[in-house]
């Protein structure tokens, strides 16, 4: 775009104005997260279904997974599992729903479908096809957050055994 003086620009201003400085506040921070969405599309433009149906479709992976584990390590297995089910209940839980039901109504879709669009429906569309909803997410962000998940109970599960084992590893 060019500027009153007829040179191009790369340089935006944004006037935020709101009734109070909460409300400014608010809008800035909403500002923040989408110039984030953004610059994270830029990075890497490929997105996951949205309303939780990535984080079932990764449950159900790490349940097919986990049975073919043995000994205790079925039991993390089934434990990541759950985890990541908690992202959709949350999700239904505070859009008024029932979060079992739901949860369960969505992994069996997925499952009898063999799709992995099925997710939560927040708004109340009567539809759970997040594909024809548009609502999606980031690849990047939900594998940055699906990392650092991980490596944050790898560090509490290494604490823990440096407590019980009263030694250090290193």
């Amino acid at each position: 775009q060019k500027n009153e003086t007829g040179i191009k620009s790369k340089t935006v201003t944004c006037l935020i104005r709101g009734w109070n400085k909460m409300s400014v506040d608010e809008a800035q921070r909403a500002l923040h997260d989408s110039l984030c969405v953004v610059r994270n599309l830029v990075r890497d433009s490929r997105v996951v279904y949205g309303g939780g149906a990535a984080e079932v479709t990764m449950s159900r992976a790490v349940s097919d997974e986990a049975d073919k584990q043995r000994g205790i390590d079925q039991y993390a297995f089934r434990a990541f599992a759950q985890a990541l089910d908690a992202i959709p209940m949350t999700l239904a839980e505070n859009s008024g729903l029932d979060p079992i039901k739901v949860l369960s109504s969505i992994k069996s879709k997925q499952i009898k479908e063999d799709v992995s669009y099925v997710g939560v429906d927040c708004l109340g569309n009567d539809s759970d096809n997040m594909k024809e909803l548009f609502v999606v997410d980031p690849f990047i962000g939900k594998k940055q957050q699906i990392l650092l998940a991980t490596q944050l109970c790898r560090m509490i599960l290494k604490i823990d055994n440096v407590i019980i084992s009263g030694k250090d590893e290193y």
